[in-house]
């Protein structure tokens, strides 16, 4: 019998202030579109709660959503922050850094890719146009269609995101469309990750565990989740994240 995966989710609180944890419907429509179980985890304050959810999981999952507080990277904030979630930084910081010690499988979208930098000791661009004077906008996608492609990125060739996307066997450098809806990025990338993609305008787009020691550890910039129903290379991501829980 195939064992069921489960996936972990970190949940959200509403932007609107009300008392709620949420999680957008098309992370966890990808992750069972491959075989996933979603696994919805509350922004408790219970160590206890926390470990309890932890000890079922096969991979963890970070979507995307609002910013992180600055201290979390050293930082003061500038002024351009929007929708700072300390529960939710605590509770995927938390999270993420006991999945990195234990090789748990970690996989970051968005928000979730700055999330998986923060955790292993990297830092963050506030507000992209603030700190990059000739930067695309970042933020093009908001309203389009889930279709829709606002810049391309260009993906190294030797990397595992590569790989996925396509680009197995061969080593020279690939170009993908993507959507973007983001306006904070990678800054200094975390010790023991290499980034594997880039924006036309310099903006990391892409980061994954650099050392060949068997762990999975991967975040991207764009929404996949948003393009599984219109693209076979979108869907891999999932797939290959899920496949890579299974393995353990």
């Amino acid at each position: 019998m195939t064992k069921t995966l489960l996936i972990g989710m970190p949940t959200q609180q509403p932007y609107n202030g009300r008392p709620e944890y949420l999680v957008g419907a098309a992370y966890c429509h990808a992750i069972e579109a491959v075989g996933g179980v979603p696994l919805l985890i509350p922004l408790s304050d219970e160590p206890w709660v926390l470990d309890r959810f932890y000890g079922m999981l096969d991979g963890l999952f970070l979507c995307g959503g609002g910013d992180i507080a600055a201290h979390y990277y050293g930082d003061i904030d500038s002024g351009a922050l929007t929708f700072v979630d300390e529960p939710r930084d605590r509770v995927e910081l938390q999270l993420t850094r006991r999945a990195l010690r234990d090789r748990m499988p970690v996989f970051g979208i968005c928000r979730g890719i700055q999330t998986l930098n923060v955790a292993a000791g990297g830092t963050l661009y506030q507000d992209i146009p603030t700190d990059f004077s000739e930067a695309l906008d970042h933020r093009a996608s908001t309203g389009k269609p889930h279709g829709h492609v606002a810049h391309i990125v260009r993906v190294e060739g030797d990397s595992q995101l590569s790989h996925i996307l396509g680009n197995a066997g061969r080593n020279e450098a690939m170009s993908v469309g993507v959507n973007t809806f983001h306006h904070q990025a990678v800054r200094d990338v975390a010790p023991g990750f290499r980034v594997n993609a880039w924006a036309p305008d310099g903006v990391v787009e892409g980061i994954e565990w650099g050392k060949s020691d068997g762990a999975y550890a991967l975040g991207v910039q764009w929404h996949p989740e948003r393009m599984v129903p219109l693209r076979e290379d979108m869907v891999r991501l999932f797939a290959r994240f899920v496949e890579a829980c299974g393995s353990g």
